[in-house]
């Protein structure tokens, strides 16, 4: 069904946004579109000794602001129209934070879990053959993504390094730290987004070290998420997390700290002493000041908006609002950190990696942490001003501040 096409979606999005622009009808539909596809048929050979056949993709969205950049990911459902609206999104994400790349993404439609380490070695590799020639730190630079790992881009360097001839580690990010990744790439998604919350609580007259929170998914995002609101706001009080199996809540607070050690020890946050359970939906609904979605794509809808409680909203997961719960939570004075702002922490440092790799010269975590702070503080900044100049909900604003300047490098190259 076409209302749940990823890709429908994403140009439903730039859609909103070109017309609040006023983009002429040549940039908006240069906007709509991938600039370059490719589609590969990977033979690889399996432990059993029969070859199999993977489908992959990659997908170069627009490179008017620099090389493009984007994940890769393995899954059983990959499809290209996935692989399109994901590519589009980087697109807009490295915009915002104002770094010179274009948006990429690429996938493979396999099922990791089902395979051996040889033979996601042999996929990795048989992928980076076909892709190679249009890969590069200055024409397109991969990561890892939904069931990829450091481990795999260490391959996948590798296979470069071999068609090219010599050492190139900036033509992929999230690699090991001994193979050239950089410090701080663990945190940076969390990070980036507790640094859009400080900003957002100058704006609204909110002491977030006073302030309640809860986060609903207790993955690396979540887990960062509940330590670094505490360290980098200087205080708050966790009020209740969730992850799949279910949730925990408690009226006195919980220790992030202790509680994250519970769940590395335990796999669950699920009886944690001192709290009482509740659930993944009761959670979004809590009468807390900070929520911080870290899960699922559309957990707030239209069905449950009305009754968020939160003053501010903070997207570490892609997607967790739909278009109609956005209107709702604006209506009701609620602002919403939209994902493709609030979790760009992820792309920046890989960024910053690629910019390491680059110039062999490493930078210490202080460095990292600093140039950070100033991609997330400008970006909030922008986008804050553009809603307010505009007076539109935060996500339209920074849609708005990320074609702007994507349709402005197309403008000045005469693309348009």
């Amino acid at each position: 069904m076409a209302e749940l096409n990823p890709f429908k979606i994403a140009q439903q999005q730039l859609d909103e946004a070109a017309g609040k622009l006023g983009l002429d009808q040549a940039t908006r539909e240069l906007l709509r579109w991938p600039m370059k596809e490719f589609h590969f048929t990977l033979p690889v050979k399996m432990d059993n000794g029969q070859t199999r056949l993977f489908h992959g993709y990659r997908v170069q969205y627009n490179a008017a602001r620099g090389p493009t950049k984007g994940g890769i990911r393995w899954h059983p459902d990959e499809t290209i129209d996935t692989v399109r609206a994901l590519a589009a999104w980087m697109t807009w994400k490295c915009a915002v934070v104002d770094i010179p790349l274009g948006g990429g993404k690429g996938g493979i439609v396999c099922n990791p879990k089902e395979m051996s380490e040889g033979e996601k070695e042999r996929l990795a590799r048989a992928y980076i053959r076909a892709v190679g020639h249009e890969l590069g730190v200055h024409r397109d630079v991969p990561a890892p993504d939904v069931y990829t790992t450091p481990q795999i881009m260490a391959w996948m360097m590798d296979e470069f390094e071999v068609m090219q001839g010599h050492s190139h580690p900036g033509m992929i990010t999230g690699k090991p730290l001994q193979l050239g990744g950089s410090q701080g790439r663990g945190d940076a998604t969390a990070r980036g987004g507790v640094y859009c919350v400080r900003e957002a609580c100058k704006k609204i007259g909110m002491d977030p070290s006073k302030a309640t929170y809860a986060i609903q998914g207790f993955g690396n995002a979540g887990q960062f998420a509940a330590t670094l609101h505490k360290q980098i706001l200087k205080g708050g009080t966790l009020m209740a997390v969730s992850d799949s199996r279910g949730g925990v809540y408690s009226k006195n607070g919980i220790d992030a700290d202790a509680i994250v050690k519970y769940k590395l020890e335990t796999g669950k946050v699920e009886g944690f002493p001192g709290t009482t359970p509740i659930s993944n939906k009761d959670i979004l609904e809590l009468n807390v000041d900070i929520l911080y979605p870290s899960a699922l794509e559309g957990v707030i809808t239209g069905a449950n908006a009305n009754n968020i409680k939160a003053k501010l909203i903070c997207e570490l997961a892609n997607g967790p609002t739909t278009p109609e719960a956005d209107a709702i939570l604006h209506g009701k004075g609620i602002m919403v950190l939209p994902d493709f702002m609030a979790n760009a922490g992820g792309v920046t440092v890989s960024y910053f990696e690629q910019v390491q790799n680059t110039y062999n010269y490493y930078w210490s975590i202080e460095d990292v942490y600093s140039q950070l702070d100033k991609h997330m503080t400008d970006a909030f900044n922008a986008v804050y001003s553009t809603r307010e100049k505009a007076r539109v909900h935060m996500r339209l604003a920074a849609y708005m501040v990320a074609v702007t300047r994507v349709a402005e490098a197309c403008k000045l190259r005469g693309w348009v």
